[in-house]
């Protein structure tokens, strides 16, 4: 079959594909996926002519078995392509799903599970026939081509209230430049994540915020909010395209009634616009859920985009030896995919 494996090793042919992408987010980049440290990230190639669909997952070895799983980073990530349409020939999706399948089958993997972009319509037209589409919650946007004026109007009551006393009090929010500025973020950041204790997979080291700064795959700005040239708060946006991403927000304890990263994002949305960004997207809640994150982010905007997944299991018979080996014979209460991942309670 027409497809090919590009490795994380081959930096240079992954971001020649992202590249040549109409659509691609810093969740595709290889820089992204070259941080991975649980599995063997790959993007899936499907070439015809001049077209080309690719999709980036985590190929993952299932204990105790001959077999493999398919999973894809934190993110937002789904298939890209280089071309701009929603719906796809049925001819070229059908040769696009039997090269898939096919490669699904030479190398023993099970089944796959990706989560989608909530501003690439044109990956549900690609993987709706191969197992199936689920919804997962809403993420919020801010839409940047309408007027800022409606934009504020649409911001919750009470966060125009914090940001406009916020203002009048002269805050400067900076970009950062020199190392002692991101050292000075980190601080901010770890602060941050020591209070909520956060597990170590968010914990983000001075290198990790350098290597996402100095990478030419798209371009991060982190910034730092300063209230009587004392740092309160930080955040980090990523710009891919004409999508911005608020990839993290922190804030300084002691500053926390002042709810500075409210005027953080604001600030970012200002940015973006003269930058020519459509999109600042914040994400949704923990996992896809309707909480308290989610009804943060949902203060900005009134826009929900729908949150999917795509789940496909190829060897049904093999899941579920797997999955019984794991779970109840009642089956499985939630909704966890591959369900024989389940953590332990």
């Amino acid at each position: 079959m027409n497809y090919t494996i590009v490795n994380v090793e081959d930096a240079n042919a992954w971001k020649g594909y992202v590249q040549r992408a109409h659509l691609s987010d810093f969740y595709h980049s290889w820089h992204y996926h070259s941080t991975i440290k649980d599995g063997d990230p790959f993007l899936f190639i499907y070439e015809s002519g001049d077209i080309f669909i690719a999709i980036p997952l985590i190929k993952r070895k299932i204990n105790d078995s001959e077999y493999y799983d398919l999973t894809s980073a934190y993110g937002y990530l789904g298939p890209i392509t280089n071309l701009n349409v929603e719906k796809f020939d049925e001819d070229f999706l059908t040769a696009f799903k039997e090269a898939f399948l096919s490669f699904m089958r030479n190398e023993k993997i099970i089944c796959a599970f990706s989560r989608l972009h909530p501003l690439m319509e044109h990956q549900v037209s690609i993987l709706e026939n191969i197992g199936g589409i689920y919804p997962n919650g809403s993420t919020v946007n801010i839409d940047l081509q309408r007027p800022i004026e409606e934009q504020i109007k649409n911001y919750r009551k009470t966060f125009r209230n914090s940001i406009n006393s916020l203002i009048e009090s002269s805050p400067n929010v900076k970009a950062v430049v020199t190392d002692l500025e991101l050292e000075l973020f980190v601080s901010i950041y770890t602060e941050n994540m020591n209070r909520i204790g956060a597990t170590d997979y968010y914990h983000f080291d001075l290198q990790y915020f350098r290597d996402l700064i100095g990478t030419n795959e798209f371009f991060a700005m982190p910034l730092i909010m300063y209230l009587n040239d004392i740092a309160i708060a930080a955040g980090f946006f990523v710009y891919t395209h004409d999508i911005i991403q608020v990839h993290l927000l922190a804030t300084r304890t002691a500053y926390l009634h002042l709810s500075p990263t409210k005027l953080l994002v604001h600030e970012a949305s200002k940015i973006g616009r003269d930058h020519g960004m459509k999109h600042l997207h914040l994400g949704g809640g923990l996992g896809g859920s309707d909480d308290s994150l989610f009804f943060w982010k949902s203060g900005f905007s009134n826009q929900y985009l729908p949150f999917m997944t795509w789940r496909y299991i190829d060897n049904q018979q093999v899941y579920d030896q797997l999955t019984a080996n794991v779970c109840s014979k009642e089956g499985v209460v939630n909704d966890f995919f591959p369900a024989y991942r389940m953590p332990e309670k």
